[in-house]
């Protein structure tokens, strides 16, 4: 039998002093991330639009011309970069418009892309470095009821999968995780309006999870646990591949 400091050692993820970049770390996903991080020791800023003020967090819009320029200066050295800002608008092709469609883009889509370049660089001429994309499951569970969204979501996949191909070359593994329904307060907001509107009371909208993969949305803390390990040395032969975490919902017809 294996004794308890054995197991220790083994599931130590050994991330103190590991330089971190969370981007959305001010809410829901990007925070529990960035609080996980912290807690096993590593040295962890946040950008996000309305951070908290303080010399590790940066208010920064990541869809505007040269954001991801700036971000990647104030940020200096990385180890890991979590990519997780935005958030594309529900609607389908006749509903979203071009302009709306584009701006949700410039924030989720060419934000990661944009910003991934720039770190990767860095990361290239030290040939160390671990991205992970937080991408949602709408890329593999298409709905042409958010189709911004879901098409959004397949490049993100896409980019993720070649790049992570290819980037044992220079050290760095790109990985991505796609969360299906998760305990944010966007999706609180939203499903107490569904209460509102279906059950005549915002505050039953728990009424409405029964139908959910046990019975309930994922955590945000559960998506952040996977960010971990996967940006861990005990994951370090993980590279080009995506997991899901949705109570697999996207294996269901």
């Amino acid at each position: 039998m294996l004794s308890i400091g054995i197991i220790e050692r083994y599931m130590e993820l050994n991330l103190a002093g590991k330089r971190v970049l969370v981007t959305g770390g001010s809410k829901g996903i990007g925070k529990a991330c960035a609080e996980a991080f912290a807690a096993e020791g590593a040295k962890v800023r946040i950008a996000s639009r309305n951070p908290q003020a303080g010399p590790d967090a940066k208010a920064i819009d990541i869809s505007q011309r040269g954001a991801a320029e700036e971000l990647s200066r104030w940020a200096g050295e990385i180890d890991i970069l979590v990519n997780n800002a935005g958030a594309i608008p529900g609607g389908d092709l006749l509903k979203v418009d071009e302009e709306t469609w584009r701006r949700a883009w410039e924030l989720k889509v060419f934000g990661y892309i944009n910003l991934t370049r720039l770190v990767y660089a860095g990361m290239k001429q030290r040939k160390r470095g671990v991205i992970v994309n937080i991408i949602g499951s709408a890329g593999e569970k298409l709905d042409a009821a958010y189709i911004a969204g879901s098409t959004g979501n397949a490049g993100l996949m896409a980019f993720t999968r070649a790049l992570g191909g290819a980037s044992h070359a220079d050290g760095i593994r790109v990985v991505g995780i796609n969360p299906g329904p998760t305990a944010t307060d966007r999706l609180i907001t939203l499903y107490k309006q569904r209460a509102e509107t279906i059950l005549g009371d915002a505050s039953r909208f728990e009424e409405l999870f029964k139908n959910m993969s046990f019975g309930r949305p994922g955590k945000a803390e559960e998506i952040a646990a996977a960010v971990l390990f996967l940006a861990s040395e005990k994951s370090g032969y993980t590279s080009g591949c995506i997991l899901t975490i949705d109570g697999g919902l996207a294996a269901r017809s």
